[in-house]
């Protein structure tokens, strides 16, 4: 295909559900390549915030002059969905890794219930030895693969809430009965996962198991459960998941993680990796694609009348604005201009954004 003929670089943001196994850097690469097939010029690309590879869900993706906004997802908070696999802990306190610790203490659910206030506001948090924190230059993770003993300092971070999901629709392997001599007959997957619009939450079935969230349930004891968080940015789930179950006595890790929410963008917004490649198959990118300010959806806008438009886009200082101090977004009609910081009055540019003007 001749450069004449290719279609305009694109601009805004595809919400890509990543699968399990895929880095973040594939899903970006996964993106480049169905825009290539579609016919697109070069596009500049990049994410809004590594997902890990044994996670899933919400990952942001950033073309053309989005990028200069993809930064803010890294401050932005996400919401995550994890199960706990008590018993046990893992060098890399997911699946992947191998067993260092053991117990045989299974909590009740009205203890773990009874420790999520300890982890919800800010705390201090170790990070995995496996994770991609620097330590004199190296990657953790390459240290701890190579037998080094890693030793991590806490971190201040936030856990604006947490609970137990109880609307779950996916869960691990694990959470489902292994041994089927101990199965009940009617036993279905859809009874741990919450399908049954009958059923208030994850952990009650159809044969009669108790509600956890109602105070009068007898005890219960969990070999996992299910919980969501929203936190800071920062935050290692795998760390969280790790401290609830010493906090309960016990041991544990990580056995599926979704995200499902990041920053603006929410799972109902992502899509599959076998729709996006309808793209290079002709379906049209529009129908994907949300807009730049989609990224932007907690800041007001802004209206430039064209010669302030003109300013901004020449990164000129405008003053006697009537505005609050504050960031905001400034478009001239449908065209955005450039993300703003007003204080006194003053507007100055912090991202300038280079869109054509319809009028021009």
């Amino acid at each position: 295909m001749n450069d004449k003929d290719q279609k305009m670089p694109p601009s805004g943001w595809i919400v890509l559900d990543k699968p399990r196994g895929m880095g973040s850097t594939q899903g970006v690469s996964a993106v480049k390549r169905t825009l290539r097939e579609g016919g697109y010029a070069k596009t500049k690309i990049g994410h809004g915030g590594t997902l890990d590879p044994l996670a899933e869900g919400v990952l942001p993706i950033a073309l053309g002059e989005a990028t200069k906004l993809a930064g803010r997802m890294l401050d932005a908070t996400k919401t995550y969905v994890f199960t706990i696999q008590f018993g046990e802990e893992t060098d890399t306190l997911d699946t992947e890794g191998e067993v260092i610790a053991r117990s045989n203490r299974f909590p009740p659910l009205a203890a773990v219930a009874g420790v999520l206030d300890r982890f919800t506001g800010p705390i201090e948090q170790v990070p995995p030895a496996f994770s991609a924190l620097k330590v004199d230059g190296k990657r953790a993770y390459d240290l701890a693969r190579a037998g080094e003993d890693v030793e991590l300092k806490a971190r201040k971070v936030t856990i604006h809430a947490l609970d137990f999901h109880r609307h779950a629709e996916l869960v691990s392997a694990s959470s489902q009965p292994t041994d089927t001599s101990e199965q009940d007959e009617d036993w279905t997957p859809k009874q741990v996962r919450g399908d049954d619009p009958e059923l208030e939450s994850t952990f009650q079935t159809t044969t009669g198991r108790p509600d956890p969230f109602d105070p009068s349930a007898p005890l219960e004891v969990a070999e996992s459960v299910t919980l969501e968080a929203t936190v800071s940015k920062g935050t290692y789930i795998r760390s969280l998941a790790r401290d609830i179950a010493l906090a309960l006595g016990t041991r544990g890790h990580v056995t599926y993680l979704r995200r499902t929410r990041a920053g603006p963008f929410a799972e109902e917004q992502a899509i599959s990796l076998d729709k996006l490649g309808e793209i290079g198959n002709g379906a049209q990118l529009q129908d994907l694609l949300l807009p730049i300010e989609a990224g932007l959806d907690d800041i007001p806008a802004l209206s430039l009348d064209p010669e302030q438009a003109q300013a901004a886009r020449q990164g000129r200082v405008l003053s006697g604005l009537p505005h609050a101090d504050g960031l905001y977004f400034a478009k001239s009609g449908s065209v955005p201009v450039a993300l703003v910081e007003i204080e006194g009055g003053t507007m100055r540019i912090v991202r300038g954004f280079n869109f054509p003007d319809v009028a021009e």
